[in-house]
């Protein structure tokens, strides 16, 4: 992603600070998204009058990551990101919380609201395609990453209901080296508190992946207690051939741990495993087709195969995307819009 330099100072703090500064990149993009029988679920008041939902919308993101880093003399960066995101609908725009983060050789240290493994691991959402990158072929189970909208609350806890949690900590620890790329992570939901009820497990989670030649990358991961609910393991393995950075074909499977219901808590009903093979071709200059076909064996669906077919044309350094899915409940999604980077 290209970055704007927001503010770059050289400062001589101490013998051992070589260089400091300060960058802020991210993208925006507005669109029309449709669903089919409504984008968002009829709302049904308190008196019983039920409104229904329009059939599309525009929406549209603002999001600006602020990065600060400084290296010392010894080649060590130290660093840390906050996120300042807005997204239609919100009241208002979002500040995640932080994480810092040192690196030296190939190996980085996140700690605070850090990345993940699981969520980290190479190809897991290459199948998403339109210009809100969405895909039927994702991961359905529950697990932790980078939180852009702030922490979870505490669950099923009478004294501290809809309390955000006042320690959450992330701990994320990667290692890159000639095309292997390593992780491991740890998310305590809260690391003051214990026995909170709900979803207070530690979360664990390692991922690894290879790149031959920029044309053969292989990936894995595997989650223990996904999203800090106890025995919500889940796995994924992954595989995609590269003939250019345009034309690719790729495979995913997920095995999608437990049910996340509506208020909040989990149960052992499956969420079935994902089966996806997904691949883009570029069909003339700057214009590129993506499509996917997923199979998912989840005893909920309506159907078990889902697929998408997306469109786009790129601006430099923006583009023009759109695409039309049908998902497991048979409903068809379409979007269409554009995406700017910075």
């Amino acid at each position: 992603m290209k970055k704007v330099l927001f503010a770059t100072t050289a400062l001589v703090l101490t013998a051992g600070i070589a260089a400091a500064d300060v960058t802020i990149s991210g993208y925006g993009r507005t669109g029309v998204l449709y669903q089919e029988d409504g984008v968002r679920g009829d709302r049904v008041d308190a008196d019983g009058n039920v409104y229904s939902a329009s059939d599309a919308i525009v929406q549209s993101r603002l999001r600006m990551n602020i990065d600060a880093t400084t290296s010392t003399d010894q080649d060590v960066e130290f660093g840390g990101r906050i996120r300042i995101q807005w997204d239609q609908g919100d009241e208002e725009t979002t500040v995640a919380p932080g994480y810092v983060y040192v690196t030296s050789n190939g190996l980085t240290v996140e700690v605070g609201n850090s990345n993940t493994a699981y969520d980290s691991a190479a190809l897991m959402y290459n199948s998403e395609i339109g210009v809100y990158s969405r895909s039927f072929g994702n991961s359905r189970g529950d697990f932790f990453a980078y939180n852009t909208d702030g922490y979870p609350t505490y669950a099923n806890v009478i004294d501290a209901t809809n309390q955000r949690r006042a320690d959450y900590m992330g701990v994320m620890v990667k290692y890159a080296i000639a095309g292997v790329n390593l992780r491991a992570s740890v998310i305590d939901p809260d690391q003051v508190y214990d026995d909170l009820g709900g979803d207070d497990e530690k979360e664990y989670s390692i991922s690894a992946d290879y790149v031959w030649n920029d044309m053969l990358t292989l990936s894995a991961a595997y989650v223990k207690n996904g999203a800090g609910v106890d025995d919500n393991d889940q796995f994924f393995v992954g595989a995609e051939y590269a003939f250019n950075d345009k034309t690719d074909i790729g495979m995913l499977y997920f095995d999608n741990g437990e049910q996340l219901n509506d208020d909040g808590t989990f149960d052992d009903s499956e969420l079935g495993n994902t089966v996806t093979l997904y691949g883009s071709y570029e069909v003339a200059p700057l214009t590129t087709v993506s499509a996917y076909v997923t199979n998912n064996d989840a005893d909920t669906n309506d159907t078990d195969n889902a697929y998408g077919l997306g469109a786009s044309y790129d601006l430099g350094g923006a583009k023009l995307a759109g695409s039309v899915q049908r998902g497991y409940d048979e409903r068809v999604t379409a979007d269409m819009g554009v995406q700017f980077n910075f």
